[in-house]
């Protein structure tokens, strides 16, 4: 009697679970996305890292768990079946807070125009995990999205354990997510037979995920990840003191300011500043440059004006502030594009010059 009410009790729920299982999945995906924006905005950075990790072994443990059970290698089967029915909820929540904290992570660590090919990648994985959920319990497409998972959280936290942001800390990242996954692999087809079949699969695509990685890398198409720029805007005059900064900046609405770019009124051989607020890791100190271009309409490409370096030291929240000038502007489109040693762009400010006779009405803005 009490065998049939344990059966009764699983079916009724392997039946809920079924019937809401397209509910329940995007909505996953969607507050592990909303909490992570949140969490990562507004807590220290070794939480951040604590909870991003066991995110990591969730996942991890849930999908070797899976492996087990379905190669019946578990010592008493029946009573772990409530947590294989919902196994696939975990690793999708997992996967789902991973990939979103990847994308904010990348997002906010350099431009769009540049890094776009990983965003986009992080966007489609997100949406093929809701949409396509059924593909992601297969071992090479979990596997491989698992490790390109691992890859990036590895290749984010290891600048901040050594504090440094030299390209070996993301060729450690790659070998230690290489040896990982081969050891994993390795052990776990020895034990689940049901992979052995696929191992050679898992490996290629792993290793091809980790080449294409270093490409984005070293081609400087990857955003030069832990830095962020926090803020950045032009103005007509900039003063520091006690660590505030006080600007003039022309009045514009939104769709002016955002939409379609700031627009600069400046009277001949008058200055033009760019102000930045930039986030590097606490301890770590590097060098940033303001890369001024404009576009030239001969030519029909973006010419160097000016190349300006500094030293940030990290550690503020809000980021290090820095500001850089330049003067003898012509009309037309210009760019300046914020960046490392490498040439990685962390996020580029857009603006049109117009030249003028007379000042344009100013606004006080403070930093």
């Amino acid at each position: 009697m009490v065998k049939k009410f344990i059966i009764s009790n699983y079916q009724r729920a392997k039946g809920l679970y079924t019937k809401y299982e397209r509910l329940l999945m995007p909505a996953t995906l969607v507050v592990g996305f909303l909490v992570d924006y949140f969490t990562f905005a507004n807590i220290q950075i070794t939480i951040t890292f604590a909870l991003l990790f066991f995110y990591w072994f969730l996942a991890g443990a849930v999908i070797i768990f899976t492996h087990l059970y379905d190669a019946q290698k578990l010592p008493g089967l029946a009573q772990f079946k409530y947590l294989r029915l919902f196994a696939p909820l975990a690793i999708q929540f997992a996967f789902g807070a991973l990939l979103s904290a990847s994308l904010i992570f990348y997002w906010f660590s350099g431009a769009f125009s540049v890094s776009w090919p990983l965003v986009a990648a992080i966007v489609v994985l997100m949406v093929f995990n809701d949409a396509f959920r059924h593909y992601f319990v297969k071992p090479l497409v979990q596997t491989s999205v698992y490790f390109f998972i691992t890859l990036s959280l590895f290749s984010l936290a290891l600048p901040f354990l050594f504090n440094s942001l030299s390209a070996w800390t993301f060729v450690v990242a790659t070998v230690a997510s290489l040896a990982l996954f081969s050891l994993d692999i390795f052990i776990i087809s020895s034990v689940a037979t049901h992979l052995k079949a696929q191992r050679r699969n898992i490996f290629a695509a792993i290793f091809s995920i980790a080449l294409v990685m270093n490409v984005l890398y070293f081609t400087d198409i990857m955003p030069p990840i832990p830095l962020a720029l926090r803020e950045a805007g032009m103005y007509h005059s900039i003063k520091a003191s006690n660590g505030w900064y006080a600007m003039q900046a022309e009045r514009e609405n939104f769709l002016q300011s955002v939409i379609f770019g700031q627009t600069l009124h400046l009277e001949p051989q008058k200055r033009a500043y760019l102000y930045t607020a930039i986030f590097a890791p606490a301890n770590v100190q590097t060098t940033i440059v303001h890369h001024w271009q404009y576009y030239d309409l001969e030519k029909k490409d973006w010419v160097t004006k000016d190349k300006l370096p500094f030293v940030i030291l990290g550690g503020r929240k809000a980021g290090y502030k820095a500001y850089s000038w330049e003067s003898d502007f012509e009309e037309g489109r210009w760019r300046v594009s914020v960046e490392n040693q490498r040439g990685q762009v962390l996020g580029r400010v857009r603006f049109t010059v117009k030249i003028v006779n007379e000042p344009v009405p100013l606004q006080a803005v403070v930093r």
